[in-house]
């Protein structure tokens, strides 16, 4: 019998030690934080785009930590790592060394610039470490065989088609037809990416090539590009800019009064919205390519929009969207991989099929990854600059079926 007492008594003795271990390990596992790291051109001349993205993750984080965090682990809190890239690709591949060996994040994304991304995103594969692109258009970055790198925006070879779509359906609806073409882009590996496909879809198009002109988007004076612009008095100009330079650009066309009949531009810079505060009437009438817009018919956009602009003061734009987006696509395969093990993290992305919920304010139906981690549900929209109401706005106008109501776009600009 006290045999049996002493046994009853070690029993109760172990059940309770493990019963205390189980709370302590509950207790880790609610305090456990996912280590994010972030490669961002917070300096330099996409500073302005890296920091909308920054402030955009930090909208994300704040409310996925606020509605119970990562529940399949205890309610795992999101921490956002940060490091500045500079928009250099040397940086950048130091920095995701890094925050992957030093500050040992579960997962990385970055980093805006494609020059930077590119090689940023072959560290992170080397180390089996899951990358979540938000926004960087070369179209290599997901044509490599890579396993762990994932992208949500859409590829620059679709961006390029759709902005010959675009200049193809507005032609045939307003009945006008264009001659000539002008190249101005950043001479970097955004620009010279869609350089390279503006050139054969221009041939493919019947339009002649009358300028091509690279440029560096650290330039003080853009006053030759635009000069050699008017001298060639294209009827389409085509641009890939920063901010800076954007800004600088549509001023200087403005003070040598060169206007195109179509000015078309790409995102990144002319979607920046320090653009329109700096050169304000000067970008009447110019379109732009993005993937996002504030008139986007899609739940949740409105009230995103109006909660990051009251934090931040200025609205989201199409960079700041896919930061957005990226950080709920990685909360949910943290949530589905139950895991921060890279190679559960890297599968659960794989499988994502996202189309609802907070972070689904895309002007697409959803984020769905093909076998390299591109979104093949990634798409975009043409906007155009109009006053509204006494006020300059970014119009929806393409595709048709998702032009803003009862706006007729200025087709051609003169």
């Amino acid at each position: 019998m006290k045999k049996a007492s002493t046994l009853k008594r070690l029993s109760i003795g172990l059940g309770a030690a493990a019963l205390t271990v189980c709370l302590a390990s509950f207790a880790f596992a609610a305090e456990k934080t996912v280590k994010i790291g972030n490669v961002e051109p917070l300096s330099g001349p996409s500073a302005s785009v890296g920091i909308q993205g920054k402030q955009a993750r930090e909208m994300a984080v704040e409310e996925i930590n606020a509605a119970g965090g990562i529940k399949s682990l205890g309610g795992a809190k999101l921490e956002l790592v940060y490091a500045d890239s500079k928009s250099d690709p040397t940086v950048g591949v130091t920095e995701t060394e890094r925050l992957i060996n030093t500050e040992k994040v579960h997962i990385m994304t970055g980093c805006w610039n494609s020059a930077v991304t590119y090689p940023a995103t072959q560290v992170a594969e080397r180390y089996g470490v899951p990358f979540v692109v938000p926004v960087a258009v070369r179209d290599t970055i997901t044509e490599r065989g890579f396993k762990y790198v994932f992208r949500i925006a859409a590829k620059d070879s679709w961006w390029v088609r759709d902005q010959f779509r675009f200049l193809k359906d507005m032609q045939e609806e307003f009945k006008t037809g264009f001659k000539t073409i002008a190249f101005i882009f950043e001479n970097g590996d955004w620009g010279t990416g869609f350089a390279e496909k503006w050139r054969t879809l221009a041939k493919e198009a019947g339009l002649q090539i009358v300028l091509d002109e690279p440029y560096p988007s650290t330039a003080s004076d853009l006053t030759p590009v635009v000069t050699k612009m008017k001298t060639a008095n294209p009827d389409i100009v085509l641009l890939v800019s920063n901010a800076a330079d954007a800004i600088l650009l549509t001023n200087t066309m403005a003070e040598l009064k060169v206007k195109p009949k179509v000015v078309l531009a790409s995102g990144g810079g002319h979607a920046d919205p320090k653009f329109l505060e700096n050169v304000g009437k000067s970008a009447l009438g110019m379109f732009d390519e993005v993937e996002w817009n504030t008139d986007v018919n899609k739940p949740n956009a409105k009230e995103a929009n109006a909660k990051f602009k009251a934090k931040n003061g200025y609205d989201l734009a199409g960079e700041s969207v896919d930061a957005y987006v990226a950080t709920y696509v990685i909360a949910d395969a943290l949530e589905r991989a139950a895991s921060t093990d890279p190679k559960k993290v890297r599968d659960a992305l794989a499988a994502t099929n996202l189309t609802t919920g907070p972070g689904m304010l895309v002007s697409y139906d959803g984020v769905l990854f093909d076998e390299n981690g591109q979104n093949k549900n990634a798409g975009i929209v043409i906007v155009q600059v109009a006053e509204m109401n006494g006020k300059l706005d970014r119009v929806t106008v393409w595709p048709k079926a998702a032009r803003r109501a009862g706006y007729t776009p200025v087709f051609p600009m003169k």
